[in-house]
């Protein structure tokens, strides 16, 4: 549950009813709203101009949404973690007001609904699994839609596809990003398609470190994102008999003993950490991924490469280079890169942003 800070949620209600315009518009539509369907189900009614959004504990979705917007002036609150990736992206290359949005709505304890209602949005956009979140939303009078990363079973390029559909019908610009759906699919279907023309294959044994720090490990199981990547792209997930972002220590892990091992952007460590062995309690150099130096480390470009995000068919091509490098030779990632945010962002991209993205900072790690 989310924490309400010197308000009650009672005093909230009375509020909404005195002066939310959507309290006393029942079944019917009111002046000036429409009607959407989030996915969860619920039908929110929202603004048919929308000039003030906050975007909350759905991360990567800043980096869609600038996507349609092309700049981030009607962004006025993004979580904190979604703010450490940006300022360690390359979105602020292209829209450096990405920089001045707000994160003071969300604090470590939770979301501050004063903080929310003084940012003053026309809509709020929240993970649909938090479902307190969206109730508490409602109470203050606030249309808030949720956005889900559950409802298509963890394949990231449909969930990805179903967060550009549900924008795309918010902001009312359905053909914004005309193509990029289809070419998600396009990428998979090539990519499926290679490795299934190889035949039967080896799939390198994958482990994901999604979250590691002081001295606590979580990876990815089989309802994930991480068990996506690996497979789609030709490996084993080793951790596929675990669920959500599972918690592991060393001895299962040199249990596994993984082939390859694949870092996210939500953990400040580093490949050259586990190659030096310099994590104190952890000895990795056991560990044969380590050995045969087969670490890692998720690029980040407009966001972090792990959940779905608007550079979600490059992870896709970039993860089946590294398991399957000899079978996807041809792949030249630096062009891909280069025509994909030619082709979507209608940016060039330099080396310097180009050696940004395969280097991501620790400090993009929340």
């Amino acid at each position: 549950m989310k924490r309400l800070t010197n308000i009650s949620m009672l005093f909230i209600m009375l509020i909404a009813v005195l002066l939310s315009p959507l309290a006393a518009s029942g079944s019917k539509e009111a002046e000036g709203m429409r009607m959407v369907v989030d996915h969860n189900g619920n039908e929110v009614q929202i603004p048919e101009k929308i000039d003030r959004i906050i975007i909350s504990g759905i991360l990567p979705l800043p980096s869609v949404y600038c996507l349609f917007e092309g700049d981030a002036s009607k962004l006025v609150g993004m979580h904190p973690s979604s703010m450490a990736a940006a300022r360690n992206s390359i979105l602020p290359y292209i829209m450096p007001d990405i920089l001045d949005v707000s994160t003071d709505f969300a604090t470590g304890d939770g979301i501050s609904i004063e903080e929310v209602i003084s940012l003053d949005p026309d809509v709020v956009f929240y993970n649909a699994t938090d479902t307190a979140e969206g109730e508490m939303y409602r109470a203050a009078g606030i249309p808030a839609v949720g956005f889900s990363t559950t409802n298509w079973g963890w394949n990231s390029i449909e969930t990805f596809n179903g967060w550009v559909e549900l924008l795309g019908e918010v902001l009312q610009q359905e053909d914004k990003v005309a193509g990029i759906v289809e070419y998600g699919r396009e990428v998979e279907s090539f990519i499926k398609d290679r490795i299934a023309v190889a035949g039967d294959i080896e799939k390198p044994r994958c482990l994901v470190l999604f979250r590691y720090a002081n001295g606590v490990i979580n990876t990815s199981g089989s309802t994930h994102f991480g068990e996506y990547w690996i497979t789609t792209a030709g490996g084993e997930n080793v951790a596929s008999s675990l669920q959500g972002t599972a918690q592991i220590n060393m001895e299962q892990i040199y249990q596994w003993n993984p082939d390859k091992i694949f870092i996210t952007n939500f953990t400040s460590v580093m490949p050259e950490d586990l190659y030096g062995n310099t994590i104190s309690g952890h000895d990795w150099s056991q560990v044969k991924a380590v050995q045969d130096g087969e670490v890692y480390k998720y690029p980040l470009g407009m966001y972090r490469w792990y959940p779905p995000a608007s550079d979600t068919p490059l992870v896709l091509m970039w993860m089946a280079k590294q398991i399957h490098p000899e079978l996807f030779e041809d792949i030249d990632m630096d062009q891909e890169i280069r025509d994909y945010y030619q082709r979507f962002y209608g940016i060039e991209v330099t080396d310097e942003m180009l050696e940004a993205i395969y280097n991501p900072s620790r400090d993009a790690a929340y």
